[in-house]
């Protein structure tokens, strides 16, 4: 092709490189290069760029003009290649709108994760009216919140993927998705930046990001897609953040397939525990059950029924209850017979309320109580409970008695947990019992707190003679009172790392009690559940590992009677690799959720430790034993069969199977070794937790976050209490955080016991340095 000349533009080398001083015609060059002979050797400065045809040097200035086509004519381009994403609640109505972009023509559609939703019906919509179900969640990324949907076509149009990192800070973008239900709306805008939000990078934008836009392709003017509309931004309304296309990249590389049908069944409720009335959806995840969705009846009823039997007169029933919106109503049902009959104790737009139905609709409801209850908490967890005598009910919250009532209309049936309007609630901590455990501090634990923070009384503003009194006190009353609350909140604070400082303690007891037994005896599980709680004040040991126990029965009722040891690995490989998906975490490999055991039994995405501990597990729980091999910079899992044969399994690559020559090539490629038997070396448990805080502490030294360091250090001591590397890294990091009696602790143990490769004489002079300063 022969190269037409175009244009010229001038930039200059000296005082702002590329910075576009001029551009124009021939004649203007031979213009611009005579007026430029006065200047000498300066003219030099100067660089003049030619614009050709398509193989020439061309410039993006040019080709915004030369080359671009119209918004308009972009616009029609793509958007047959945007389709519009819905799941369907019971019923088949809408539950859910938002937005996809064909990637392959054979039905691969990129979103958001939370698009789609979990456990639910998706359908695509594509611009020609189509209407098609999908099939597959082919790849999934829980932390980057994006996924790769399949359905059953072969024509439809992929938009290409750009290049990452070609995006540039000021590029004008076009935005397309379906804010408010308004399908395949456009919008223009620039890019503002890169931004970095709970440790992913993010593509800030001059955009607004609506309701629907979610899960869009983000385009250049060419066409390309850039990244995946996900976050409004909660400062401005015309600001928005996208996710970099090469997160979809990844999932497209290494796909981990689930098939619809599973899919639906994830989080799903056992039924032989459980008995849903009136539609909405329910979901089990990480020990908690969670609702959503709205009831077709009065009001938008939905149960979710306990099938355990009751036990006689009198009995209580308890839960944990938190809403996400503080003005919706769920909580506690009983006396439930399983249709329309029931009482409901429960939080409604702030207040709390004890009703009965006798029937379906409004007319056999009947509010018995509503009270405004000081010691409810609007937007955190609650504790209610329910206790049914003979001739009382008497309930609570968060342990204070707020309703006796002498109702007696029911008292044979159910109980459970109800929710009203669409309200959107998560449930944890259910008990039936004759008396169940009280979630609030006891009596004395309150009386040692108040000790510690005695001087402070609650206050009731509203109180008229405390306003009329404190404002005859003086000028500076404000002042002071101000200065009051600024006190009690540095309080507050204190208190909540106080808190923390105390759940940390108890975390490495427990997690002491747990490794204080033979190495082969170590429930590794719950091992690794109290190290994720160094973190997690939350975590609820029990409910993951009975989500654990709940995924292994889930195996083993598809196993034959006395199946060997190879059809029980072969089972669980089936269900967790290719039906659920688990796999190695791709894009964000260091974020420290993939060190939760909890999280990546709950997200089915890991690294290859936390993916081992689990797969050990479960193959234990189906009677086989696998053992970890701590393979140079990549964990492995061994299964040696009764057959005589062993298999290494690599569970971040989801089982895939290596040979000894694979690990000889592995070795040689990453560290240039030869590989020897220790280097197949079984690991002990003690190892294993080992290795899991070693990732979580090399992520917090990356970070510099020393809290975390010395957290991680005293659960590494706990577990290999002989590690000389452990006590002198938890000793410089006590000496960071002055936690003067652990460093001397730790120097003291290292100067007994002499361990090679530790700089002991900095340690006696550290030592030595404390010892001294406590002896003024």
């Amino acid at each position: 092709m022969s190269q037409q000349y175009h244009g010229f533009y001038v930039r200059s080398r000296r005082a702002i490189p590329g910075i576009l001083l001029k551009w124009g015609s021939r004649r203007d060059l031979v213009s611009f290069c005579a007026s430029c002979s006065s200047f000498s050797k300066s003219a030099f400065l100067w660089t003049v760029v030619f614009f050709v045809g398509v193989s020439g040097n061309t410039d993006a200035v040019h080709q915004d003009k030369e080359k671009n086509p119209s918004i308009e004519e972009l616009v029609t381009t793509v958007r047959p290649s945007v389709v519009t994403i819905r799941h369907t609640g019971r019923g088949g109505q809408d539950a859910g709108l938002g937005t996809g972009f064909v990637v392959s023509s054979d039905g691969l559609i990129a979103t958001n994760l939370h698009v789609i939703g979990e456990a639910r019906p998706i359908s695509v919509e594509l611009s020609d009216g189509r209407v098609l179900d999908v099939t597959e969640i082919h790849a999934t990324d829980q932390i980057a919140d994006v996924a790769v949907i399949r359905v059953e076509a072969d024509d439809l149009r992929p938009l290409p993927l750009a290049d990452a990192g070609s995006l540039r800070d000021g590029q004008e973008v076009v935005a397309i998705g379906n804010p408010y239900g308004l399908e395949r709306s456009v919008v223009v805008g620039r890019v503002s930046g890169k931004r970095t939000i709970d440790g992913m990078e993010m593509i800030q934008l001059a955009i607004p990001i609506e309701s629907g836009n979610s899960g869009g392709p983000l385009l250049d003017r060419s066409g390309k897609v850039h990244g995946v509309l996900t976050l409004k931004s909660q400062v401005t309304r015309n600001l928005g953040f996208a996710l970099a296309v090469d997160r979809v990249q990844g999932l497209l590389r290494n796909p981990n397939p689930v098939l619809i049908h599973r899919w639906l069944t994830i989080g799903q409720l056992d039924p032989t525990e459980w008995l849903t009335v009136g539609g909405g959806l329910w979901r089990q995840r990480a020990g908690r059950i969670l609702v959503s969705g709205e009831g077709k009846g009065f009001g938008g009823r939905i149960l979710c029924l306990a099938r355990e039997a009751l036990p006689t007169l009198p009995y209580e029933v308890t839960v944990q209850v938190k809403l996400d919106d503080t003005s919706g109503a769920a909580g506690l049902v009983f006396a439930a017979d399983g249709k329309d009959k029931h009482y409901g104790f429960y939080p409604s737009n702030g207040r709390l309320r004890f009703t009965r139905f006798d029937g379906p609709t409004v007319y056999t409801w009947k509010v018995i109580e509503d009270v405004n209850v000081p010691d409810y908490r609007v937007g955190d967890w609650n504790h209610l409970r329910v206790r049914v005598e003979e001739d009382f009910i008497r309930c609570f919250v968060n342990d204070q008695e707020v309703i006796v009532s002498t109702d007696r209309n029911l008292r044979a049936g159910k109980p459970g947990f109800v929710s009203f309007r669409g309200t959107e609630a998560k449930f944890r901590r259910f008990f039936v019992g004759d008396e169940v455990p009280r979630l609030y501090p006891d009596e004395a634990v309150l009386e040692h707190i108040e000790k510690i923070t005695s001087g402070f009384q609650e206050i009731d503003p509203r109180n008229g003679t405390v306003v009329d009194f404190l404002a005859e006190v003086g000028p500076t009353t404000v002042s002071a009172l101000e200065l009051k609350a600024h006190s009690l909140l540095r309080q507050s604070e204190q208190l909540q790392i106080l808190a923390g400082q105390v759940h940390h303690h108890q975390v490495i007891e427990q997690l002491s009690e747990t490794v204080d037994v033979d190495d082969h005896t170590i429930d590794m599980f719950r091992a690794a559940l109290q190290i994720a709680s160094l973190d997690n004040l939350e975590l609820d040991y029990e409910a993951s590992l009975a989500d654990l126990e709940r995924l292994s029965s889930s195996i083993k009722v598809r196993l034959p009677q006395k199946a060997d040891d190879v059809t029980c690995i072969r089972m669980l490989d089936k269900v967790l690799f290719e039906e659920l998906g688990f796999h190695g975490s791709r894009g964000d490999y260091y974020n420290r959720s993939n060190s939760y055991v909890n999280e990546v039994l709950d997200d089915r995405e890991g690294i290859p430790i936390t993916l081992a501990v689990l797969y050990i597990e479960l193959a234990k729980r189906l009677g086989v034993q696998v053992h970890g091999i701590g393979f140079p910079g990549h964990f492995l899992v061994r299964f040696d069969s009764s057959e005589g044969h062993s298999e290494w399994i690599d569970v971040f690559e989801r089982g895939k199977r290596l040979t000894y020559e694979n690990l000889v090539e592995r070795l040689s490629e990453q560290t240039g070794e030869v590989l020897n038997e220790s280097h197949l070396e079984v690991s002990s448990s003690r190892e294993i937790l080992s290795r899991i805080l070693n990732n979580l502490l090399s992520i917090a030294i990356q970070e510099k976050d020393a809290e975390s360091m010395l957290r991680y250090s005293d659960a590494m001591v706990v577990i290999q209490p002989d590690s000389a590397r452990s006590r002198f890294l938890r000793m410089l990091t006590a000496r960071q955080l002055n936690h003067f009696e652990t460093v001397k602790k730790d120097a003291r143990w290292l100067l007994a016991q002499q361990p090679s490769g530790i700089d002991l004489v900095m340690v006696k002079r550290l030592l030595q340095a404390l010892e001294a300063d406590s002896d003024k």
